[in-house]
């Protein structure tokens, strides 16, 4: 009796199921979706190539610090990336003391407490201090921003599918919003404070163009800026502040694949030689 009630309670699902799906598919047929400005407009990421690209991909580091100068002199003063230290920038190719030099010279102060006192105080970061982030919290943060929080950047490639195309594409994206769209959308207006970018989910974010001109940031190694330059290699720091060891996964991936294969074509020879004489003998 118990299984035959099992059975019937299973049934009785499997049959609402069945007739769930079926309602749907018709409703779907019937009543199709509308359309969106969003489903219409929304472009995925620019197709761009980075040095990093593929299995064999490496890291440019002279591009990396390019990038770092972008985020330093233009991003950070929204957002942060709370989850790198300054002494990381190691792995990008600066020595102890440059990193020492950047940390000191850190626009915005480390948060600390004075010994003597026990009161908040600030102080200058030093290598083993992560990122200070640019406000003291979210709703000063906020405020500063059309009230949009900035995210964090440490690991916003990672969080974004095609990360690096992505930050490169959103950041060479703004543009007025086209007249086809307020033609066919005419309530999808961008609203006053906002940004039209077709490579944002929602076609409208707070954040205005960071890089509105070439030369907005001066290289050292004398690469020309340009807006272009400038979005490429900051989506190249920033996929190397979210996979740091991206080049030595690939390494122990690739070593890893070699050892298989090995292993496999020994364990083939082994076989063979074990079960060559049965085979003769069977």
């Amino acid at each position: 009796m118990i299984r035959i009630g099992a059975f019937l309670v299973g049934l009785f699902f499997a049959g609402w199921l069945l007739v769930s799906f079926l309602v749907g598919a018709v409703a779907f047929v019937t009543e199709p979706p509308a359309k969106t400005v969003e489903h219409e407009f929304h472009l995925n990421p620019k197709h761009v190539s980075f040095s990093f690209d593929g299995p064999f991909g490496k890291y440019d580091q002279a591009q990396l610090q390019r990038g770092f100068q972008v985020f330093k002199e233009v991003c950070s003063a929204c957002h942060s990336l709370k989850f790198v230290a300054f002494r990381d920038l190691k792995g990008i190719g600066y020595n102890e003391a440059e990193i020492k030099a950047i940390a000191k010279q850190w626009a915005i102060k480390t948060p600390d407490v004075d010994p003597k006192t026990g009161e908040m105080s600030t102080r200058d970061p030093i290598p083993a201090d992560y990122f200070p982030k640019p406000f003291a919290n979210n709703v000063a943060a906020a405020a500063a921003n059309n009230n949009a929080i900035p995210p964090d950047l440490s690991l916003m490639t990672k969080a974004r599918h095609h990360g690096s195309a992505y930050v490169y594409s959103l950041l060479t994206g703004f543009q007025a919003q086209p007249a086809e769209l307020l033609k066919e959308f005419p309530d999808a207006k961008t609203p006053e404070g906002l940004h039209y970018n077709p490579y944002f989910p929602n076609l409208n974010l707070a954040m205005a163009p960071p890089l509105t001109a070439d030369g907005q940031v001066t290289y050292g190694d004398g690469t020309k800026a340009t807006v272009d330059q400038m979005s490429h290699d900051v989506a190249a720091f920033l996929t190397w502040t979210a996979e740091p060891k991206l080049e030595n996964r690939r390494r122990a991936g690739l070593a890893t694949i070699f050892f298989l294969l090995i292993a496999t074509g020994l364990a083939y020879m082994a076989y063979q030689n074990i079960w060559a004489d049965k085979k003769k003998a069977a």
